[in-house]
């Protein structure tokens, strides 16, 4: 499916990848979920994807909280820079690295389930329209909410595939 341009197209999506990135981990064993990639990846495992996911969807929650109060969100994060994403990374997998896989995919589908109301919540303009929001810059808030969703959960189910080679 091409990349959504309207609220049912973005709903739809973020909620097929996310389901075929869950079911996809439901349907490996245990053993498989629970086993270390390859190394040459940041994110050693599930657990691993699943909180970084996690973490975005709340950073995006956070951008937009934040901006809709018409401040200006530290984006992507407080002390980091888009050019500094890799380092962000870095840091979120290390505050999570030790959380438990069954957590991990509580924390991910809930996170999941708060960025799915605020979707709900705005008409296809609020979404979709450019520049409508000043913390959004040139962009749209659907373009940063399909980057923390459905293009995310594409990711993911590609990592973990080719982890499972």
């Amino acid at each position: 499916m091409a990349r959504p341009k309207d609220k049912a197209d973005l709903l739809n999506l973020s909620k097929k990848n996310f389901e075929l990135l869950m079911d996809f981990i439901e349907c490996l064993s245990n053993e498989e979920q629970n086993t270390d990639f390859p190394k040459g990846t940041m994110n050693r495992n599930i657990r691993d994807v699943l909180m970084h996911l996690h973490h975005w969807h709340l950073m995006m929650f956070d951008w937009y909280v934040v901006g809709m109060k018409g401040d200006k969100p530290d984006m992507p994060a407080k002390g980091y820079t888009w050019k500094t994403t890799p380092e962000l990374n870095r840091w979120i997998w290390e505050k999570y690295k030790a959380t438990p896989l069954e957590d991990a995919k509580q924390n991910c589908k809930s996170s999941y389930e708060k960025v799915r109301s605020l979707i709900e919540k705005h008409t296809d303009e609020e979404l979709f329209e450019k520049k409508r929001y000043k913390w959004t810059g040139t962009t749209s808030l659907g373009a940063y909410i399909v980057s923390a969703t459905s293009s995310h959960y594409d990711w993911a189910i590609k990592l973990i595939k080719k982890a499972k080679k």
